[in-house]
C-alpha cells in the first residue's frame, strides 16, 4: 500500500501487480508431433535421436568438433553415448521411434514435451552407406506459435572418419549385405585422409558400378545421394 493525495486528504492505495511480471521467466513449454521421413532413393536412417534442449545443449554444430557421442553415432550408428551427454545435460529425448532402421522412402512420427527452457529442436541419426555421414537437424527454434511447420534435412559429415567407401569402415545391417541395396566388394579406397576434421555438410558418395572392385564399394547407381535426405514435420500444439 503506498500514500496517494487528493485535495487535503491522503488515501491508501494497493500497488498494482502485473501478472506478466510474476510468472516465472524463461519458460517454453511445447507440444510437438513430429514426422521424419527418408526422402532418399538408397540411403539407409539408423535409430534416430531427438532431442528437445536449451540453446548451449545442442547434439552439434557445423564447423566444430564432433562430440565423443556424436562421433559414434556417426560412425557406428549407437546413440547411448550422446544420448547420456544431452539428458545429463537436462534435455529431454526420443530415442529409436522406429524401432530399428528407416529405410528409404519410410516414415516415423513420434512426439515430445518440451519445458524449462527447452526451446530447440535437434536430431541425429547416422545414414548408410557412409563412413561417417548423419542426418541432422541442428537446433531449430520452436516456435510459440501453434502450426504445422515442414522442414529439410541435409546430411552432415562428422570429420572424424576418411571417407573410403569400403564395406569395411562402416557397420553393414542385413538391408546391405544382399538385396537391390548391397554393397560391394573388394574397393581399394576413395581416400584415406579427412580433409575437414570438422562437422560439415556431406559431400556425398563417390561411389562406382564395380560390384566386385574399383576404388569404392558402395553401388554409385543406387546409394548416391544430393541434399536434403530427410523430410520433417513439426506440429506445435
Amino acid at each position: 500500500m503506498k500514500p496517494f493525495k487528493f485535495g487535503d486528504k491522503k488515501f491508501l492505495v494497493p500497488a498494482l501487480i502485473t501478472p506478466l511480471l510474476m510468472a516465472p521467466m524463461g519458460i517454453s513449454a511445447a507440444e510437438l508431433d513430429i514426422k521424419i521421413t527418408n526422402i532418399t532413393s538408397g540411403l539407409i536412417f539408423t535409430p534416430l535421436l531427438i532431442t528437445g534442449h536449451t540453446a548451449d545443449n545442442p547434439l552439434f554444430h557445423s564447423g566444430t568438433s564432433a562430440s565423443a557421442g556424436l562421433e559414434l553415432v556417426a560412425e557406428s550408428g549407437s546413440n547411448d553415448h550422446l544420448l547420456t551427454e544431452t539428458t545429463n545435460a537436462g534435455a529431454i529425448a526420443v530415442n529409436n521411434p522406429a524401432n530399428g532402421l528407416l529405410l528409404p522412402g519410410d516414415s516415423v512420427s513420434t512426439n515430445i514435451s518440451t519445458s524449462d527452457n527447452q526451446m530447440y529442436l535437434s536430431i541425429v541419426g547416422m545414414i548408410l552407406p557412409s563412413n561417417d555421414g548423419f542426418v541432422g537437424l541442428d537446433s531449430w527454434k520452436i516456435p510459440t506459435t501453434p502450426g504445422t511447420y515442414n522442414i529439410r534435412l541435409n546430411a552432415y559429415d562428422a570429420g572424424t572418419e576418411a571417407n573410403d567407401e569400403l564395406r569395411a569402415s562402416m557397420p553393414v545391417p542385413p538391408p546391405l549385405s544382399s538385396g537391390v541395396l548391397a554393397l560391394g566388394t573388394n574397393g581399394t579406397g576413395v581416400i584415406n585422409t579427412i580433409p575437414n576434421d570438422k562437422v560439415h555438410i556431406h559431400p556425398g558418395s563417390v561411389g562406382d558400378f564395380n560390384p566386385t572392385g574399383g576404388i569404392s564399394d558402395i553401388n554409385a547407381a543406387v546409394h548416391r545421394w544430393l541434399n536434403p535426405v530427410a523430410a520433417v514435420t513439426v506440429t506445435v500444439r
